[in-house]
């Protein structure tokens, strides 16, 4: 176990500073192209994926009493990171509608690089600063949100996602043998609808009407329309739209990795509405040491929806008995969610093993995976 002592080291803190490697990949990119446009995507998951072979899986447990002013260099990156993603955005978006002598092909695969770093890293740090109470790090997540243009996603997450992962009102879970393509095209449609409702559903609790000044969906579209104006400013018509491109990019990467987090894990239906308690063993584990520097440690994912609120470099990591195991890190992982019958042949074996080890008393499979049992009682 590390020490508090221990965590207070600002070399503890160094590697979840990997991220910070993408910002020279990306100028290399915009002052040569052609085949350095290869490179982010080449850092951000076969290196990472090379190291993980390299230095293994990571089983230290951080003391979890550790107190935050010991956590400031690790809490320093996820804060630092928004001005320096603003950057990467708008500078690439001036330097591409100003001659930047780049064809269509090459501005598409440099803004492939940009939508890398917003979606891969920057909706990363967005997850992890709106988990908490600090309202400065919440504006910071909610302005990493918009300059991807998926502000709703910090009311899906904490609201809907987190209150009935594994559960038929859960969107954001990935469904036993269903693909990525099917699944993403799902949770572009489903996931904004019901953000605004479990927002909604606030409003009427406290009595106020849902148009509310309070109901956050306001702070969103100020947000993103800021966002598109800026782009607008910096780069005109052609600058909005290489903007909305590094978001959908961003937004794609984002949603691989919702879907291999929970894929084909529910919790088990007890009637009447009612479904288990959140445990350890409804999220896929991964400890591999580089993958988890570079993503702050979110695949260490059992322990996150066990204990939303606790930071990322006190995270827990489980053994095999305890919550199931991913074979790969998520850069890996999210590569083979691309072709899904190359994923159901690796993890629906995965998934059925699961089932055997933790829930042996349950013979019939078949509500769980067509999401037949009644969405949970209660409200958000």
């Amino acid at each position: 176990m590390s020490t508090r002592e221990e965590l207070a080291q600002p070399e503890r803190a160094l590697p979840f500073w990997l991220s910070l490697g993408t910002i020279p990949l990306v100028l290399i990119e915009m002052m040569f192209g052609g085949w350095t446009l290869i490179l982010l995507p080449l850092y951000a998951w076969w290196v990472v994926t090379l190291l993980d072979k390299i230095l293994g899986k990571n089983a230290d447990q951080p003391d979890v009493d550790t107190p935050e002013e010991d956590l400031f260099w690790y809490r320093a990156i996820t804060m630092a990171w928004l001005p320096l993603q603003l950057c990467v955005i708008y500078g690439t978006i001036y330097f591409a509608t100003h001659d930047s002598g780049m064809n269509l092909i090459e501005i598409v695969g440099l803004f492939f690089g940009v939508g890398v770093i917003s979606g891969t890293i920057g909706m990363v740090y967005a997850h992890e600063l709106m988990h908490q109470k600090n309202p400065v790090e919440r504006w910071l997540a909610d302005l990493l949100l918009a300059s991807v243009l998926y502000s709703h996603f910090r009311s899906e997450h904490l609201l809907v996602h987190h209150s009935w992962v594994g559960t038929p009102r859960d969107a954001v879970t990935a469904r036993y043998n269903e693909g990525f393509h099917r699944y993403f095209l799902r949770v572009l449609k489903d996931c904004p609808t019901s953000a605004l409702e479990a927002e909604c559903r606030r409003l009427d609790r406290a009595g106020r009407p849902h148009w509310d000044l309070s109901n956050p969906f306001w702070r969103y579209a100020g947000l993103q329309l800021a966002a598109l104006l800026l782009a607008f400013m910096v780069g005109g018509i052609f600058g909005v739209i290489l903007f909305a491109l590094q978001a959908i990019f961003a937004i794609w990467q984002l949603e691989l990795t919702n879907y291999i987090e929970h894929y084909g894990l529910t919790r088990r239906y007890l009637g009447e509405g009612k479904y288990e308690h959140v445990q350890p063993h409804h999220s896929w584990n991964a400890s591999h040491t580089a993958s988890n520097w570079l993503l702050i440690n979110l695949q260490r994912h059992s322990d996150h929806h066990y204990k939303p609120s606790r930071r990322f470099p006190l995270l827990q990591t489980y053994a095999k008995s305890e919550a199931p195991q991913l074979p790969l890190g998520y850069p890996a992982m999210t590569t083979l969610a691309m072709f899904p019958p190359l994923w159901r042949r690796r993890m629906n074996p995965r998934v059925r093993a699961w089932r055997s080890q933790f829930y042996p008393d349950i013979e019939d499979w078949s509500p769980y995976n067509m999401g037949l049992f009644p969405n949970p009682r209660g409200s958000v």
